[in-house]
């Protein structure tokens, strides 16, 4: 946030901002260690956060110093600029009424915003699958700059009708940049089985990558004809050990792949029939279609803000989430009010000069998230906790931000349809991606672009709003931490307890959480030391874990609110669970029960 007429107002701010945070933060645990600890050994810890009374003390003078120069803006500019992300909205104002409100058609209309200028590359890439019978295998790679809807494309062309019925044996892979490649194989393994409603054998979760290879091969020649899309590929080596899995067999099967490097194209297209799409950003005509879709849904632009919206526009560059972005910054806009409109314009003159696509498209990003209430940032920056190209359960969502104490109460509202409301506001800004909705329309599964991912991955850390790691020594962070996430990976279930001991404390964990776990937590003696260190735990996923009974230390977490044993072996919850009087969520199955 920038002061106006002090060129270092915004690193002011910014500590300005971090001290109040670890003041409240050292006040919160202080009083909430009481109950565990007794009063002396609270005592310490509220006399630690005394001290920090002088600092504030300063602290509101130049808060006080800070609301005189607000003072002085002129009406005109009741806003900050977009970066200084404080509007009629975080103040109280009447448009922050509609912000939570969701809105079913906001949802559906980002879905058929995308596919703005899609229907020629999508007919000239299904001419290319279905196009010729030698018998071999061909690979179709599309490629381009992130934000330009590679994936969406070839999600459409995947799905299309006449696909389907030449291939009847098809998969989807999600590869990324952190890819785990035996992980890889097996959901590969898993999707074909379900494909064909076959079971999927137990054994592949202990053989060797080799051995899975070879099992997907022999798989795959005895299938029938098969079409596999591996989306998001990022280097030529994924390609050079995935494709001794892919038969050529009799069926003049298909491989397709996105990715943004030319090399992995190149690599991929060796054979004369295989073919590289470069994706190109789209014409005039179709960017402003999806510009003025997103923003003044079907209608026209008014003519007072026409100038103002085309050179808007022509910074995004015809970049599909570029223009999505900024769209949904723009749609949360009073129409009336052009000067809005022109702080947009002004602040993206600034951002975007002498940057690359790609840059830009990042710098649009940071600005969408900066102009949001401040209601809907932290639950943006929660999404930090899952990996990339995760699809994220919209209702696990919705009771996790609940439980987090993100969403605020709203009269004659209940607390999860406000959090909905909160979710239909940042897909309608197009922050997250709907990927799939429930009959009634409502979403069901979304995900977060690369991109996007990148900005919320930087905001995170740098508020200390999520630590995640993988479960490798060196990724264990040393400062104290909020909110633990552990990503498994395939030999995380190697590391030794002690290895991680050193590097690790506890004591003002609010939030334990694993996701997307196909090996067991690096330890369970590391569980159970985290149970019994984090006193304060409000929010424990344990989602998948390898577990078998609930662990005894979890009835000591008395400010426990929020509870998932979602996909552990766990049977039944002992009586002990009775101990957790501020327990609201508990997850034992397929469906979040209310406790």
């Amino acid at each position: 946030m920038m002061i106006p007429g002090s060129k270092n107002g915004s690193s002011k701010c910014a500590k300005l901002l971090m001290t109040l945070k670890m003041f409240s933060m050292n006040l919160y645990f202080a009083f909430a260690g009481y109950r565990h600890h007794g009063f002396c050994g609270s005592l310490q810890r509220i006399l630690k956060a005394i001290k920090s009374l002088r600092a504030c003390h300063q602290v509101a003078s130049e808060i006080q110093s800070i609301k005189s120069r607000i003072k002085n803006i002129s009406e005109g500019r009741q806003r900050y600029q977009v970066e200084f992300g404080i509007d009629d909205r975080v103040t109280g104002s009447s448009t922050m009424n509609d912000s939570w409100r969701y809105s079913r058609d906001d949802a559906l209309l980002v879905e058929e915003a995308k596919l703005v200028g899609i229907d020629q590359p999508k007919q000239h890439l299904i001419s290319k699958l279905l196009e010729g019978h030698d018998h071999q295998l061909k690979v179709v790679s599309v490629v381009g700059m992130g934000g330009l809807g590679k994936t969406t494309l070839v999600k459409k062309v995947h799905e299309d009708p006449d696909v389907r019925k030449n291939f009847p044996v098809r998969a989807w892979v999600t590869v990324s940049q952190t890819c785990d490649f035996p992980k890889l194989l097996r959901d590969l393994i898993w999707q074909l089985h379900k494909e064909l409603n076959k079971s999927v054998p137990q054994f592949i979760e202990s053989i060797s990558t080799i051995e899975l290879k070879k099992f997907v091969k022999n798989f795959l020649q005895q299938a029938g004809r098969y079409a596999i899309v591996f989306d998001d590929v990022w280097d030529v080596e994924f390609w050079n050990e995935i494709k001794f899995a892919l038969p050529e067999g009799n069926y003049s099967n298909r491989v397709m792949l996105t990715t943004r490097k030319a090399d992995v194209a190149s690599a991929s297209c060796t054979e004369s029939q295989d073919y590289v799409y470069k994706m190109e950003p789209l014409s005039i005509e179709d960017s402003w279609t999806l510009f003025s879709n997103k923003i003044f849904k079907g209608n026209r632009c008014p003519a007072h803000l026409m100038d103002v919206a085309k050179a808007v526009l022509d910074k995004c560059e015809g970049l599909p989430l570029a223009i999505l972005a900024i769209g949904g910054l723009l749609a949360s806009k009073d129409v009336s009010r052009m000067d809005e409109w022109e702080m947009i314009q002004q602040s993206l003159g600034g951002e975007l000069e002498g940057a690359g696509k790609l840059e830009r498209v990042k710098r649009i990003l940071f600005l969408s998230y900066n102009d949001l209430p401040s209601h809907l940032k932290p639950c943006l920056l929660y999404l930090s906790i899952y990996p990339e190209d995760y699809l994220i359960d919209c209702s696990v969502l919705i009771l996790l931000w609940t439980a987090e104490r993100f969403v605020e109460w709203r009269e004659g509202m209940s607390i999860e349809d406000v959090a909905w409301g909160y979710l239909g506001e940042l897909i309608s800004r197009s922050l997250i991606q709907v990927t799939r909705v429930f009959y009634e329309g409502s979403p069901y599964t979304c995900r977060i672009h690369d991109l996007m991912r990148e900005v919320i991955l930087i905001k995170s850390r740098k508020q200390n709003m999520v630590t995640v790691t993988t479960g490798q020594p060196m990724t264990w962070p040393s400062e104290k931490v909020r909110r633990l996430v552990v990503h498994s990976s395939s030999n995380s279930s190697n590391i030794r307890y002690h290895q991680q001991r050193q590097f690790y404390s506890f004591e003002h964990l609010r939030s334990f959480i694993t996701i997307s776990s196909t090996n067991p937590l690096p330890s369970k003696t590391f569980l159970c030391e985290v149970l019994r260190s984090s006193k304060l735990l409000k929010v424990l996923d344990l989602e998948g874990e390898e577990i078998e009974e609930t662990p005894n230390e979890i009835f000591n977490l008395l400010h426990l609110t929020y509870l998932s044993l979602c996909g552990t072996k766990v049977e039944r919850v002992p009586r002990a669970i009775g101990k957790l009087q501020h327990l609201e969520y508990l997850n034992l199955g397929n469906y979040p029960w209310k406790s």
